[in-house]
């Protein structure tokens, strides 16, 4: 009888979940978990469990309603693009870590892999702006420690910025700085299509020891508006592949001794 029983329970919490996005549009796991007295794999798993039978539609760290109008965040957007990639590139990054290192992570989608794999490490801070790696750490990752930017919330975005992000930012110093463009263009550089964010990038490298870019192939020779950083400013670049030898090409026009080192994940 016990199963049963055990069933008739999430049967009874699942629907009294669909009941609190009736009111609430969306709702997190940590809610959730505190809400039931349940653990927090226990409330993903009710989620991914309504989400399965169409009921609502799974979003980092919780669920919306598939019946009330929601920002979604530009992560939730692209999370299932180009995902085997990111994965290589976040496992080769990992490579650049050692225990006990402080590391400022930018915001996006293959920061996320990367901060996926921190529990490989021993001793780990993370300082970012970004909400979801926040959370993510949060709920998934006890071992590692987090440090979260202030500043003004850029909504369907995520993260932080503005003169308090920059301002928390002049009092930090990490070992290494992560960062995620939105394109790579050749002759101009590391590019994103948001000045305060550009802004915030820029910062982040110069508040850190080191830096590397995470970037899948479909950033090379994008389009970008605000520069953040040229290829002299970070010392790595982990690519799963480098299209047309392009980023190869533009670091062999510099002539800077200090280019920095092109790592191509492994597949």
């Amino acid at each position: 009888m016990a199963p049963v029983t055990n069933r008739a329970f999430a049967d009874e919490r699942r629907a009294a979940i669909m009941e609190m996005l009736e009111h609430n549009a969306s709702v997190q796991v940590a809610e959730i978990a505190q809400t039931f007295g349940v653990s927090s794999v226990t409330a993903r798993s009710d989620l991914d469990a309504l989400a399965e039978s169409g009921k609502l539609r799974r979003t980092h760290g919780g669920a919306v309603s598939l019946h009330k109008r929601l920002t979604v965040s530009t992560q939730d957007r692209r999370i299932n693009v180009n995902v085997a990639a990111k994965q290589a590139i976040a496992q080769s990054a990992m490579e650049l870590v050692n225990d006990g290192d402080t590391l400022l992570v930018d915001s996006g989608t293959t920061a996320l892999e990367f901060v996926r794999l921190l529990d490989q490490r021993d001793g780990i801070t993370v300082i970012t702006a970004d909400i979801t790696i926040a959370d993510y750490i949060d709920e998934s990752m006890p071992s590692v420690d987090v440090v979260m930017l202030g500043g003004a919330l850029r909504k369907g975005h995520r993260y932080l910025y503005g003169p308090l992000t920059m301002q928390a930012l002049q009092m930090v110093h990490a070992d290494l700085a992560v960062m995620c463009p939105g394109a790579f263009v050749p002759d101009c550089g590391f590019t994103t299509d948001f000045p305060q964010m550009a802004e915030t990038k820029a910062a982040m490298i110069g508040a850190a020891r080191k830096s590397v870019v995470l970037m899948d192939a479909s950033k090379v020779d994008g389009r970008g508006m605000y520069r953040f950083a040229q290829l002299a400013d970070v010392d790595a670049i982990v690519m799963d592949n480098d299209p047309n030898g392009i980023v190869e090409s533009s670091l062999v026009a510099i002539s800077d001794r200090t280019n920095p080192n092109l790592i191509i994940a492994a597949a």
